[in-house]
Parts: structure tokens; sequence; C-alpha cells
């Protein structure tokens, strides 16, 4: 029988240690919530009564449940007023001696059968432990922030943990509605061990000047449906929080140089640049802890400059290929209303993508989101042809061959001899060097990158891939298109795996090398991303949609070109697309389908 909890403490009320006091208290359990001093404890019954009072508000809590969840929670000043509780979780900040400290406290201060647990969401468990004479009883358990709405907890357990101790904790964070994932004591266990190696590299390419951080923001969001992009996650973090995780998960975890804090978050740190609760991080807020973000100097405008800029006009577009993507491209700029020349190799394949072009504006009039006269528009906007002579006049080519240099290049060296002066040529390449292809053709000013994302027609990001040698016309004239298109251009240089798949893979890899590492269960760290960080799809789900073998090349590509070591291919990644497991397309993946 797991024991009963019938009274709890909270050291610490700042916005996580309120939000845990508010999570027991809704399920019915007492709470001493605990502070350092009269000031201290009343800004946490201020964060607590904003927190419940917002609930009422949206309808999601009482009136009644409000109060008498209120009714449950003790305040105190000082640790003397926890000597009779059943359990203690301390969310003080992110320092090791300030926690050894409350914990040689608390040993002294509670019953001996008293489990004593820390929220820390980066330090160890361990060293924590030994400041008391029970680390056999102590425990991490970390809560997501905002507590009260994130399911996810972390349930960490040190070498000494007992095994009735951690027991009971997860029979708590069954009662308290949550669902929890219990791991041994690594640094930054699942969430943070995944997230903020992510969160680095996006800093790393904003401080480069790579993209910009509404860029970088817009094509995690759009491109991979996370719910908020890197930079602005870390202004909701709070810079200082992240530097010091990352420090600690440097120091703690092997020293993976990805884990090195990024030189700019240590400045910005240094200048109060704390993110929304200082009102000002990568991004400016509206006051100190308000999530509204106001224009600063670096704001984008949000007038349209494309034209100013020297876009050229574009009315008529050829698209080469006959693939999925060639197909989805060529009913998108059909659809937004220009002229298009698809090209193929064959009368066959051009009567393949035609029915599939089609089927797919039929199957819009069906869900209704297609007018019957707009289908048939945009069918007469499009010329059929199997010879590129055909693309002699229009004013953009799109390529969407095979991922092969050797085609591209000779495909662009073709179309720059049949190609009126002034054509943008751009190549949907999600892999390949942009400038290898662009150097094929005497015109490389005129090349850039339009990485569409798979299915064309519905997902709303375009990655414009720039080169050293793309010229400030053609790149303004691609984004001008993408706008027309109805989708979000964002502008990055050409560099392997562009914004979102050089943010995305590295993740991915990293959750492969912690499965082969044993630390946790693919569906662990899967509930991990998707409740704890609020992921559409957790890292083995998605690796298995989009292909072992496909992931694979493209971070061997981002291995190759930044000979990072971080970034080299889990041995287990390779080992499963050796033996045929790709994924879903083979039935067998990191999970078997063959039953689904």
């Amino acid at each position: 029988m797991a024991r009963d909890f019938s009274t709890v403490g909270v050291v610490g009320l700042g916005t996580m240690g309120a939000g845990v006091v508010e999570v027991f208290a809704r399920n019915g359990i007492d709470v001493v919530a605990v502070e350092i001093s009269e000031p201290a404890l009343e800004r946490g019954r201020v964060t607590l009564t904003g927190s419940t009072d917002r609930a009422v508000a949206k309808g999601k809590l009482a009136a009644a449940d409000r109060d008498a969840l209120h009714e449950r929670v003790h305040f105190a000043v000082g640790l003397d007023a926890l000597h009779s509780v059943d359990l203690v979780i301390e969310a003080v900040p992110e320092h090791l001696d300030l926690k050894q400290r409350i914990f040689a406290e608390l040993d002294r201060v509670c019953r001996p059968e008293t489990i004593l647990a820390t929220n820390t969401s980066s330090l160890s468990v361990t060293e924590i432990s030994v400041a008391t004479s029970r680390p056999n009883q102590v425990i991490g358990i970390h809560f997501f922030n905002p507590a009260p709405v994130m399911k996810l907890v972390e349930v960490v357990r040190t070498v000494v943990t007992s095994p009735e101790v951690v027991a009971d904790v997860e029979a708590l964070c069954a009662r308290l509605g949550k669902v929890d994932v219990t791991i041994n004591d690594r640094a930054g266990f699942i969430a943070n061990a995944l997230l903020f190696g992510y969160l680095n590299h996006a800093v790393a390419m904003f401080e480069s000047h790579y993209a910009t951080r509404e860029d970088i923001d817009a094509a995690m969001k759009l491109g991979c449906g996370l719910p908020m992009g890197p930079l602005a996650l870390m202004d909701l973090i709070g810079l200082d929080t992240a530097y010091e995780i990352l420090d600690t998960m440097y120091r703690r975890g092997g020293r993976d140089r990805r884990h090195a804090p990024v030189p700019l978050l240590k400045q910005m740190v240094t200048a109060g640049l704390l993110g929304r609760k200082s009102g000002r991080g990568f991004y400016t807020y509206e006051r100190p802890g308000s999530p509204k973000v106001v224009p600063d100097e670096t704001t984008p405008l949000a007038t349209d400059t494309a034209l100013a800029d020297g876009a050229r006009a574009i009315t008529k577009v050829g698209v080469v290929g006959s693939g999925t993507m060639a197909t989805g491209i060529i009913e998108v700029f059909a659809k937004a209303g220009y002229e298009v020349v698809s090209v193929t190799r064959g009368v066959e394949k051009s009567a393949t993508v035609c029915e599939a072009v089609k089927t797919s504006l039929n199957k819009g009039v069906v869900r209704g989101k297609l007018a019957e006269d707009d289908r048939d528009a945009a069918l007469g906007r499009i010329t059929w042809s199997a010879t590129l002579d055909h693309l002699a006049d229009v004013d953009l080519v799109v390529e969407a061959v095979i991922e092969e240099l050797s085609v591209k290049k000779a495909l662009f060296a073709s179309l720059d001899e049949i190609c009126k002066p002034g054509v943008v040529l751009a190549t949907t390449t999600s892999s390949l060097p942009v400038i290898d292809v662009a150097m094929a053709t005497q015109r490389p000013a005129d090349v850039v990158g339009l990485h569409f994302f798979n299915p064309a027609p519905v997902m709303p990001l375009v990655e414009v891939v720039r080169t050293i040698r793309t010229s400030p016309e053609t790149t303004a004239t691609a984004r001008a298109v993408c706008a027309a298109l109805g989708k979000t251009g964002v502008v990055c240089g050409d560099r392997s795996g562009f914004i979102v798949n050089a943010l995305l893979f590295p993740y991915l890899n990293d959750a492969v090398k912690m499965l082969e590492a044993s630390y946790s269960t693919a569906d662990d760290i899967d509930h991990a991303m998707k409740l704890g960080c609020g992921y559409p799809m957790g890292p083995f789900e998605l690796l298995d949609v989009v292909g072992l073998d496909v992931s694979l090349a493209i971070q061997r590509e981002l291995y190759l070109e930044l000979r990072e070591p971080g970034f080299a291919p889990a041995p287990l990644l390779e080992h499963l697309v050796t033996a045929g497991y790709l994924g879903r397309k083979t039935r067998r993946g990191f999970r078997d389908h063959s039953h689904r």
C-alpha cells in the first residue's frame, strides 16, 4: 500500500513553488507554504490568488472550490513550520549550496519518516541528498511550468533512494492527475537534456546573424508545430535560469560543447536582459513580467518593403519535377493566380502529375476549402510539358527533382542556357549546398533556395536560402513570392540543414542517444517532450514518421559540415537503418507498426 500524504510542505513560493502549492491544494491535500520572509510570503500569496482567480474567470475552477483550495493552504515564515508534514518539496533558486543548506535544516526539523523532495531541473539530486542523514528518503519531483497546467512530472531517483519512496511518489503523482516518468539522476533529466541543447543552438544561430529572431522562431513554430519558438521560450524561462541550467549540464553532463552556454547568453544576463521578467531579452516586452511583445529597434517593418528592396515582378512560373513536392508546388502556385509551366521527363509522367494535382484540388472542393470555379481556374493556369525549352519565357523556375547534386547541377546548367536574363532560379533542396547548384550557372546572383515543407499546399513555411552570391533583389523577390503564396518566408544562409533541420535533427539524435544509453524508454521520452514541452509529437514518433534513413542522411550532412562531435549520428540510428527498420514506411522503426 502506498502511503497516504495528508499534509505537504512547499519551500519557496516563486512562480514554480506557488504553482506546486496550487496543484496539491486543488487535489484535497493540506499544504504548508513556507518562505524566508514576510514580503516573500506575501508575494507567494498574491501569485497563488492571481492564478486561482484567473482559473475561476476562465470557468476552469468553481468559486467555491477556489475558496476551499485557499483554506487548505497555511502560509508560514521559516522551515520550523514543516515539523509534522509527510512530504516536503523544495522550489528555491537553482544554487546547490542553497539547496544543501535547506535540506540539512529540513533533515533536522522534519519527522524521520518524512520524504524530502527537490524540484530541481538541472542539479544533482544525489549531491543535494548527501546534505541529510536520510539520503534514501530524498527524491527529485520535477514539475513543469505552469505546474497546475502541465501534465508531466519527472520523478528522479538517486542510487540510494528507497524503492518504497519511489513507489509512494509515483502513486502521489497519479493522485494529482499527473503523468510521471521515473528516471535516474543525470544532468538535465529527460526534457531539459533534450530541450536546452536545442535552445542553446538557436541562440548560437541568432548570435552569428544566420537568421533573425523572428525567422528562427517562426521556422520552428510553423515547420515543426512547436507551441513557441526557441528564443521566445528562452525569454519565458528566463535567460539567467537558462544560463544556470546549461552551465550545470555542461559541467555535470560530460562537457558536451553544445551545452556550453553561448557567449551572447552570458552577456545578456550580465546586462540584465533576462527575458519577460525584466521586460527585455531576445524580444522587448510591454513591461517587466508582461507576455506582450512590443516593437523595438530590430523589429522588421510591418509594411511590405519587398518592392522597395528591388523585388522583380513574377507572373509566370516553371516547376521542374514529378514527385510529391513538385506536384504540391504546382498546386500552390496555380491556386495563388500564377501561370504555371510543369516540366517532367516524358508525357507519361506529365499525365501522372496532372492527375495528382486534379485529385488534390478536387479534395479541396469536397472539403469545402475551394470553390469549383477556383479549382477550374487553377487547372486552366497550368501548362503540361515534357521539355525544358518551354521555360524560355517564365519569370521564376522552381526545381524539385531528386536530391542528387549531379542531377541538379546538370539541370541548372540547362536552365542557364534556356531561360531569359533576370529569371530567378530556385532549388527546393533540403540538404544540398545551394551554392553548388548556383555555380553550375553563369548567373549565381539569380539562384536561391526555396525550401517548401511537405505537403506544400498545407505547410505554411518556406525557407528562403541565400548563398554568398545571391543578390539582394533575388532574395527580395523570393520573399515577395512567398508572401503572395500566403506562406511565411524565413531567410537564412546556405548552411547544412538551414534553420529547421539544423535545429530539429540534433535534438532527435540526442533522444536516440538517450535511449541507446538505457537512460529511459522511447515511451517515457516521447511523453516527456509532449507533456513537458508541449511538442505535437515525441522524438521517436517523429523519427518513425520522417523515416530513419532520411533522418540519418540529414544528421550525417550536419555532422560532415559542422564537425561538431555531438552531431555524430547515434550508432543505434545507423544500426536500425542497416537492419531495414526505417519507420512507418517499412512498418518497423523505433516501434513496431505492423498491427496499426
